[in-house]
């Protein structure tokens, strides 16, 4: 037996193979292929209403959201995809880039005649959903960017060296790891591991600084990060006064606000955001408010 989407057929055992480890469990949602953007990517839908495409981060998949999945299900529909290389998403013939992969997620909001859905991405997919809304503004409504940093000297300085690590020839060390326990249990191919490892490596150690592209965003967007990210606190108003928020009161009416939110989570690592229970809670009250007449 297989399901379709829109030409695309998955087998069955493909789809029912349940993630394991600290990041995996049952997701409740209806997995499917889409052929877009030279790429098979595997998505999977969970209830009914405004669209919400949700990313997930670095060597991660969909099921790292945990409860989340289904909190942010309640009044919309989540799309939440996995990325080149990660999930049930097989590698292709291509560098791993932020930029690349938002270009693979505007084409599947077009494949799947999306009305400007919001766009929800955590970490890596953060600063995938932060590109679709840099060169694709028209498609989206709405942008989350979660745990989300613009400038490689942004994290703390410590972190840089375990980031230069990450290879191939960490492929057999980090067997331990959640990650590849997940990875492990539904990967298409379970051998690419330290070809992904390798790629995620390469981009990790290119240096770049997205700060222009952030201040170019008009769509209301909001950051959330954790008050114990692998980033100061500081990068994330940063980051909310770069979109506009922070320049004036908002006043008794409210005219003051502007298109931006922030919000920072107390007592949330980088590593646990997606499963953090406060995640799913504030999203949704910016998700579901009129977009202010600010910027």
């Amino acid at each position: 037996m297989s399901s379709t989407s829109r030409g695309a057929t998955v087998p069955e055992e493909e789809t029912e193979k349940e993630a394991q480890g600290q990041w995996g469990g049952k997701t409740g949602g209806v997995g499917k292929y889409a052929d877009v953007n030279g790429i098979k990517l595997y998505y999977e839908t969970l209830g009914t209403g405004h669209p919400l495409i949700l990313l997930h981060g670095g060597l991660g998949a969909i099921s790292m959201f945990g409860a989340n999945l289904p909190a942010l299900a309640k009044g919309r529909q989540v799309i939440a995809v996995d990325l080149q290389g990660h999930g049930r998403t097989a590698d292709i013939d291509r560098p791993i880039r932020l930029q690349l992969m938002a270009e693979d997620i505007a084409a599947l909001i077009k494949h799947l005649k999306l009305d400007r859905p919001d766009v929800m991405g955590y970490s890596m997919g953060g600063g995938v959903a932060m590109f679709v809304a840099v060169r694709h503004p028209e498609l989206i409504r709405k942008l989350v960017l979660v745990s989300t940093y613009l400038k490689r000297t942004s994290v703390y300085p410590e972190l840089l060296p375990q980031q230069a690590q990450v290879g191939p020839e960490m492929a057999e060390a980090m067997k331990q790891t959640p990650m590849y326990q997940l990875y492990a249990s539904i990967a298409p191919r379970v051998e690419d591991w330290p070809r992904l490892l390798g790629k995620m490596g390469d981009m990790m150690k290119e240096d770049f600084d997205y700060t222009k592209d952030l201040s170019s965003i008009k769509v209301p967007t909001m950051i959330v990060a954790g008050d114990a990210e692998m980033f100061p606190p500081s990068h994330a108003v940063e980051m909310f006064e770069l979109l506009g928020g922070g320049k004036r009161d908002g006043g008794w009416d409210g005219s003051g606000i502007s298109n931006a939110r922030l919000a920072i989570l107390p007592g949330v690592t980088h590593y646990a955001m997606g499963l953090a229970p406060a995640l799913a809670p504030t999203v949704t009250r910016f998700l579901d408010e009129p977009a202010p007449k600010g910027r």
